[in-house]
């Protein structure tokens, strides 16, 4: 592929434009020289030649030292090996390094960008955009894109055995006993398990109430085989009604023996659990049995199923209450951030330290993309391409000492011939 080839339209342009620049600043060399060539042939016939002379030959020097100069920088001018030619081709490498070092104190110090984002409140621009009619729509169809996205990458068994990893993690720090003996204290200390224990006392009892024959059933079993039938049907009434008549009590009277006997079993057994190691040990091991039950290990994945089909079937309808909830969070969270206050201070804070640590650790390592890209190409074709950025505007150098070199030349020429 040729260089013309591999040009961009803006390329083929600037290469255009350089190419009349260049025109221009050879023609006025040429024109040095041919003035230069007449003036020195008549000025013995016509004196005040000598000026014209002087002035052609300063240009002349200026234009072709110039020339060298611009020529230089590129390539070696006539293809002569002088040294210090050829700059840009021979040391785009240590050039890339330079570039990629002042763009980094100078552009990426932390100062600077601090700088710059105290001029202005990225909180406050992130508001105006959320608030806008449909962006907040947007954002949100864009993060239900992304959990679309990340069920497909992400393996469910994978997932699953993370969540399990997580929370064995989670549950082998916390020592089971203490915190449950805390909240057991506190539940019991306020009486909230009253209702359940009458829950449990009103089932207890009509469990009794219903079930006579199976209290005479056991009675008859216990019973010695030579004591009479009708004595043991006696008995088992006689029980029957004992049972009955105590759960009844405990029913209907909420300051019964049994229950404050219950209450002080639980709040006793509370403590135990935060300060006994014996209840501390029982608890730990009945904890890690819990753990390694198979239905238990299996329940992370069940979740991770059922919160990836729940998050999948919301994202995919625009209507779904989790993605309406999600558009007005962000709409209000952008009326905070354009209100000001705390939350646009505190994300403004964010955002200047986020920078600030990227900056101050990391500078160099993002503008090494500089080095690297310079370092892959080839000399010739990093001499062109800066070429054809910078090397229209270097032509006007040749044409500016075209004529300095002339009017220098003019002036020297003069005060010459006045004073010596």
């Amino acid at each position: 592929m040729t260089t013309t080839e591999m040009l961009n339209p803006a390329d083929a342009e600037r290469r255009r434009r350089l190419r009349v620049m260049k025109t221009v600043a050879t023609g006025a060399l040429v024109f040095m020289a041919v003035l230069f060539v007449i003036a020195y042939s008549l000025q013995d016939t016509y004196p005040w030649l000598g000026y014209v002379r002087a002035m052609a030959e300063a240009g002349m020097v200026g234009a072709l030292a110039d020339w060298f100069a611009v020529t230089a920088l590129f390539r070696r001018p006539l293809g002569l090996p002088i040294p210090h030619t050829a700059i840009i081709p021979n040391r785009k490498d240590a050039i890339g390094s330079s570039l990629s070092e002042f763009v980094a104190t100078n552009f990426l110090s932390e100062t600077v960008v601090r700088d710059k984002l105290a001029q202005f409140s990225v909180a406050a621009r992130a508001g105006e955009f959320l608030i806008a009619p449909g962006s907040a729509e947007r954002v949100t169809a864009e993060l239900a894109t992304a959990v679309r996205g990340i069920s497909n990458v992400l393996s469910d068994d994978q997932v699953a055995e993370v969540l399990e990893g997580l929370v064995r993690r989670k549950v082998d720090e916390v020592q089971i006993g203490p915190y449950l003996g805390r909240i057991a204290a506190e539940v019991f200390e306020r009486g909230d398990h009253r209702p359940l224990v009458d829950f449990v006392i009103d089932h207890g009892y009509d469990w009794v109430r219903n079930n006579y024959t199976v209290v005479a059933r056991v009675v008859s079993q216990r019973a010695p085989s030579w004591s009479p039938r009708f004595l043991d049907g006696v008995i088992a009434d006689r029980i029957y009604h004992e049972v009955e008549s105590f759960m009844l009590a405990v029913k209907t009277d909420p300051n019964h023996q049994l229950r404050g006997a219950l209450d002080r079993f639980l709040a006793e057994f509370a403590q135990d659990l935060q300060h006994d190691e014996k209840t501390i040990a029982q608890a730990e091991t009945i904890k890690e049995r819990i753990i390694e039950n198979a239905e238990v290990r299996s329940l992370a994945a069940s979740a991770w199923t059922s919160v990836k089909a729940s998050l999948l079937q919301a994202a995919e309808d625009p209507e779904s209450p989790l993605r309406t909830s999600v558009t007005e969070g962000l709409r209000n969270f952008g009326q905070q951030l354009v209100d000001g206050g705390e939350m646009a201070t505190k994300v403004d804070g964010w955002i200047a330290d986020a920078a600030g640590y990227v900056s101050r650790h990391h500078a160099r390592n993002i503008t090494g993309i500089i080095d690297e890209t310079i370092a892959r190409w080839d000399g010739e074709a990093t001499s062109r391409k800066i070429e054809l950025q910078v090397g229209r505007d270097l032509q006007f150098i040749r044409i500016n000492g075209t004529v300095v070199g002339a009017l220098a030349g003019l002036v020297i020429y003069t005060l010459a011939q006045l004073f010596l």
